[in-house]
């Protein structure tokens, strides 16, 4: 079983701002605050949370190859 990767780096596509943050196992963020411009980020159409958006590393059931936020 792979080790699970729970650090990811959101980067705002609106100023650049990038913030590492660690993702919970046990639940989905569907809006992050941009902490450089403030702008609120959410899922782009298809994505399930803002990591698998604009993260460097998808979210942990992504990573897992199960359904996120069910």
């Amino acid at each position: 079983m792979t080790k699970l990767e729970l650090k990811s780096r959101l980067t705002c596509p609106h100023c650049g701002h990038a913030a590492e943050e660690t993702m919970p196992t046990d639940a989905c963020w569907f809006f992050y605050p941009c902490k450089g411009c403030g702008e609120v980020l959410r899922p782009k159409q298809g994505d399930c949370c803002v990591f698998c958006s604009y993260g460097s590393v998808p979210c942990p059931p992504i990573q897992q190859s199960r359904p996120c936020c069910g």
